[in-house]
Formats: C-alpha cells, sequence, structure tokens
C-alpha cells in the first residue's frame, strides 16, 4: 500500500469516528441504528478474532462463545460497585469479592483471563486436528458454559442468577452544561478499532507470516524450521484474548451477564459471519457483521411482527419468519459468492478504484461491441 493509500484510509477511518459521533449527538438514542452500530462493533472484533484463528492460521475452532463468557464474566466481577454488590449476590451473602477495578484495566483483565484459560485448554486440545479440534474447543465452552453456573463458585459467578450494576456503555456519556454528549456507540467503536488495529498488525508481522504458512502447509513450515505446536498456541491464545475483550463489550452492551446465553448458536453465528465476510480478510469480518446484525436485528424485524416493506400480511409474516428468510439469504450468498464477499482479499481504495475501472472497461467493450 502506497503512502498516498495509507493517508486516504486513516483519512476514512477518521471520517468514521466522526460520523459516528455526529449521528450520536442528532439522532435520538432509542434509534435502531445504534444497537447495529455497537453490536456490529462487537461481533467485527469476535469476528476478527476468530478470522486469525481459522483464516489465517488454519485451526478450525469453535470455542469462541466459550472465551467470550470468561470475558464477560471477568469484566462483571471486578467492576460491579462495593455498595451494589449485595442486592446482585443476594443469594450468596454479597459476594467473595469486595473491591473494583476500572473498566479499561478489567477489560485488559477480561483478555487476559480468557487467554489464560485458552493456553491450558491449548495444551491437549491443539494436538488435534481438523474436525477433531472443532469437537473438543466446542466441549470446552459448553463445560465453562455449566462450570460457571455451578452454585459452588455462587460467591464469585453469582451462579445461573444474573451479574449487573456494573459499568455500561451508557456510563460514558458525559453532562455538560445541561447538554448529554453522547459517547455510548462512539466509545465502544474506539476499543473495537484498537483491538483490530492490533491484529492487523500482528497480521502483517513475521508471526502473521509464519501463521499463513502454517495453513497453507504444515510440513513445509515444519521443515523451515516452524515450531508448529507454539505457533499454533500463540494464535490460539492471541484469538481469545480479543475474543474475552468482545465478551466484556457484549456485556457492557447488553447490561447484564448469564452464562446460559453464551451457547453454542453464538459460535456459529460469528463462523457465519466470518464464511460471508470471506475467510482470511478482516475487513470482510468487519462488514459481514454489520450486515449480519444489521439483517437479523433490523432489516427483516418486520417479517415477525405481520409487516414488511409496508405489506401487511399477519397470516404470511409471523414470528419465526425472520429466521426462514434470513437463511435463504445465507444460502444464497454462500452459493453465489463461496468464497465470502471479499474473498481472501482486503477492502481498499485500489480495490475500489480497480472495481469501477473493470466496470468502465466493460461499459466501453459493449458500446464498441453495439
Amino acid at each position: 500500500m502506497s503512502k498516498a493509500q495509507k493517508l486516504i484510509s486513516a483519512a476514512l477511518l477518521v471520517a468514521l469516528y466522526v460520523t459516528v459521533f455526529l449521528l450520536e449527538q442528532t439522532l435520538a438514542p432509542s434509534e435502531m441504528l445504534f444497537t447495529v452500530l455497537k453490536k456490529g462493533a462487537i461481533y467485527a472484533l469476535v469476528a476478527v478474532s476468530m478470522n486469525l484463528l481459522n483464516g489465517f492460521t488454519g485451526l478450525f475452532s469453535l470455542g469462541q462463545a466459550g472465551f467470550m463468557l470468561i470475558g464477560a464474566y471477568v469484566y462483571g466481577i471486578f467492576t460491579i460497585p462495593v455498595d451494589a454488590r449485595e442486592s446482585v449476590y443476594q443469594y450468596f451473602d454479597g459476594g467473595m469479592i469486595q473491591f473494583t477495578v476500572p473498566v479499561l484495566a478489567a477489560l485488559v483483565m477480561a483478555g487476559a483471563a480468557a487467554a489464560m484459560a485458552a493456553a491450558l485448554i491449548g495444551l491437549p486440545a491443539l494436538r488435534l486436528k481438523s474436525d477433531y479440534l472443532a469437537i473438543a474447543t466446542l466441549g470446552f465452552a459448553e463445560i465453562l458454559r455449566a462450570i460457571f453456573q455451578w452454585d459452588k463458585l455462587g460467591p464469585v459467578t453469582n451462579g445461573s442468577n444474573l451479574l449487573r450494576k456494573f459499568p455500561t456503555f451508557n456510563d460514558f456519556n458525559l453532562v455538560a452544561g445541561g447538554r448529554t454528549i453522547y459517547l455510548s456507540t462512539l466509545v465502544p467503536f474506539l476499543i473495537v478499532g484498537v483491538c483490530i488495529f492490533l491484529i492487523v498488525l500482528l497480521i502483517n508481522s513475521s508471526y502473521g507470516r509464519v501463521f499463513r504458512a502454517i495453513r497453507d502447509d504444515e510440513r513445509a513450515a515444519e521443515a523451515m524450521g516452524v515450531n508448529l505446536f507454539i505457533h499454533k498456541e500463540l494464535s490460539f491464545v492471541i484469538s481469545s484474548f480479543f475474543a474475552g475483550v468482545s465478551g466484556a463489550l457484549l456485556a457492557m452492551y447488553q447490561m447484564a451477564i448469564q452464562a446460559s446465553a453464551f451457547k453454542a448458536a453464538m459460535t456459529y453465528e460469528i463462523l457465519l459471519i466470518v464464511v460471508i465476510g470471506g475467510i482470511g480478510s478482516v475487513t470482510g469480518s468487519c462488514i459481514g457483521s454489520f450486515l449480519f446484525i444489521a439483517a437479523s436485528e433490523w432489516w427483516l424485524r418486520g417479517l415477525d411482527s405481520g409487516s414488511f416493506l409496508g405489506i401487511n400480511a399477519p397470516g404470511v409474516f409471523r414470528a419465526g419468519f425472520r429466521k426462514v428468510v434470513f437463511s435463504v439469504i445465507i444460502m444464497a450468498i454462500v452459493l453465489f459468492y463461496r468464497k465470502g464477499l471479499m474473498g481472501s482479499g482486503e477492502f481498499s481504495i485500489q480495490g475500489i478504484a480497480d472495481f469501477f475501472g473493470r466496470l468502465f472497461r466493460k461499459g466501453r467493450r459493449a458500446e464498441n461491441d453495439g
């Protein structure tokens, strides 16, 4: 990428953040757009972290929901105010933890806890390959979900009860001169942006090249002196770290934490986003996440309530019909874009120029033929 392209990309990112900030100050906080932006950003981070493992290292893991669960609980446990713990841990005598840590520190702790769990899980699991690794990591995620609901750990995790009253995105809003400055969407965008930037730096580093070498041909990489297990473990741990951070962000978005919500279906949704965007494409995962959330949470919502695109048909549009239509759309994408929307490439200014250049050349050829 040339220097000019880098400057244009940086300007576009700045424009994106400025646009998000201005939208927050202009539109009502209850607008569905902000739900899509917040949840889409969170899912973008976890999708990119999964792509680091599945797309760039070639490890088929299905444990993201479990690592998100760890991150969410670590964040909630260590940020609930001390004076609110009695009402949250009402069945466990106020809980065992009686101190709090700052939000940013808790986010780092959430990622670190998920990374440590991944390091332990990876010792046996990463010796497996392909479908066996996927089954093992999925099993570990389900075991983690059961452990966090265990009443014996209730003084820490609150058992099967909700964790709540911890800081959320709304706590970043500022009040100045009787006017509220809304930052509840900009802040998660900033945090996610920094995390994805770090992942991109890793992918473009020597470690990222080793990960891709393992993905392309393990035997060739090993013959070149690459320690397969250490680098697989490193990729697994780093991916889990950012999954833990995204779990903490999801807790801030949902304003409550319960282990039963982190089911295998959550991992399947993330995997679907990766496939839609393109396995091995960071920008594809980001675009796929926002499209997935917008379609499932916003654009197709009317199909469940009897009205869609101005058409009132309660007998046809009923609860659950949204999922049917959404499934058809997903199948169409998989059939016609087998490598995803972006394939293994990235969204870039040069790519846009090439795309319109091809369209222009086709148009000129059609005119000449005519």
